[in-house]
């Protein structure tokens, strides 16, 4: 049904919990190559990137984000579950690259 182009992905960064780590970073491994085999183009974001896009400030917290995203998108209620909220940012992010690029090129 729907044909995407680009997606967008958080880089990953875990200090403390290794096996939430190898869980998180098996899935984005076959996200990654179901993308690729797709030929979607993919970009990554670091959670600040993707944050300052979506709130203005990198060092937002889940609820800003969450927030934000909910009221982008003009939402009753916020994405569940929480990492929902996070996925819509990412894309969000890659809009507003996008965008700039696009502003760039002109």
């Amino acid at each position: 049904k729907y044909k995407p182009q680009k997606a967008a992905i958080e880089k990953l960064f875990f200090k403390k919990n290794i096996t939430t780590a190898m869980s998180v970073s098996e899935a984005r491994g076959v996200i990654m190559q179901r993308l690729t085999e797709k030929g979607v183009s993919l970009e990554e974001y670091t959670p600040l990137e993707i944050k300052n896009s979506v709130c203005g400030y990198g060092n937002a917290d889940k609820a800003m984000v969450q927030q934000m995203v909910k009221t982008i998108f003009n939402m009753d209620k916020i994405p569940k579950p929480d990492d929902a909220a996070d996925a819509i940012a990412a894309g969000v992010c890659l809009c507003n690259s996008l965008a700039l690029l696009e502003r760039i090129n002109e």
